[in-house]
């Protein structure tokens, strides 16, 4: 009995792709073709066809440049569902996991399209040619410039006061905020995010005597600025002073690089400057130079790409 309505699924299912594939791009609403060719296909050509394309690569036997690959499917059965996006393997893919993620609207956009019925227009194989206008550069770069990171800068209207962002967030939850925190209590906070160290009883004498603004211009003037936050930068390009694996071999000089940021922190240098020099500052037709120690600034920074990990095996 099992047997037999295992059978009769796979014959309902069998009949259900042959219908669908018999429809003709004509078939498809206008509606559906410009929903598909702005919001399906674009992110297929630029994140899936690479692997899965009938022309030169299919990965696990899968196709996804036209209509029948999609519904054929690869090694582990049809792609999609029509109709059913909980059943189809393709949004497995697509749904947030580990490694790469597509934004939400794109995985929404996904299961929608699948909601109605996957329609595509795409009748037959791409040929050569066509395959290539979907995946060259030209293609792909105008799909990104809707990225978030490329559009315009503009200046949304804002309460001026940055609590009001504090407070709205507090009310959802049904939160207040504190009391404000008395003079001694700020200083300490200052003190350990700018400096990273406790203020002495004298350096809470001094504040008392200022404004919160004029301590932390006399912390941002301190060489300990420099040494606190030099170190996340050293944390993200993994600075140490040996290579670790077998016998630990030393890396001669390592805190050439960390004095070189901590100097370059504290004396304001901008940071797209510290790209530059990190990148290339061996090349810079400018370098900063450092007459007072005598060296060239911009090179030293070059050192971050001995500060990586080696195995000696």
């Amino acid at each position: 009995m099992k047997n037999y309505h295992s059978t009769i699924q796979q014959c309902l299912f069998i009949v259900l792709t042959l219908l669908v594939r018999n429809i003709s791009s004509a078939e498809i609403t206008p509606d559906q073709i410009e929903f598909f060719e702005t919001k399906i296909r674009p992110v297929l050509a630029q994140e899936c066809y690479e692997c899965h394309n009938s022309r030169d690569k299919a990965k696990s036997g899968l196709a996804l440049d036209y209509r029948e690959g999609l519904l054929k499917g690869g090694d582990i059965g049809p792609a999609i569902v029509p109709g059913k996006p909980d059943e189809s393997i393709l949004m497995e893919a697509l749904r947030p996991k580990a490694g790469v993620k597509l934004d939400p609207p794109i995985v929404a956009n996904f299961e929608k399209w699948i909601t109605m019925g996957a329609p595509d227009p795409r009748d037959k194989p791409p040929t050569d040619d066509e395959l290539a206008a979907d995946t060259n550069w030209e293609s792909i770069l105008e799909t990104r410039k809707n990225w978030w990171s490329f559009q315009p800068i503009v200046k949304p209207e804002s309460p001026s006061d940055v609590d009001a962002f504090l407070r709205a967030a507090l009310e959802k939850k049904g939160l207040k905020l504190t009391e404000p925190a008395n003079k001694q209590t700020v200083t300490r906070r200052l003190y350990f995010t700018l400096t990273g160290l406790p203020p002495t009883p004298e350096d809470l004498d001094q504040a008392e005597k200022e404004s919160h603004e004029q301590t932390v211009d006399r912390l941002l003037a301190s060489s300990h600025f420099g040494e606190r936050w030099a170190r996340h930068w050293m944390d993200w390009i993994r600075y140490a002073e040996s290579h670790g694996s077998e016998g630990d071999p030393k890396i001669d000089n390592a805190f050439m690089y960390r004095d070189y940021l901590i100097r370059a922190l504290n004396e304001d240098v901008k940071y797209d400057q510290l790209l530059r020099e990190h990148v290339a500052g061996d090349l810079l037709e400018k370098p900063r130079l450092n007459t007072d120690l005598g060296i060239n600034e911009s090179m030293i920074a070059t050192a971050h790409w001995r500060m990586v990990f080696h195995g000696f095996a």
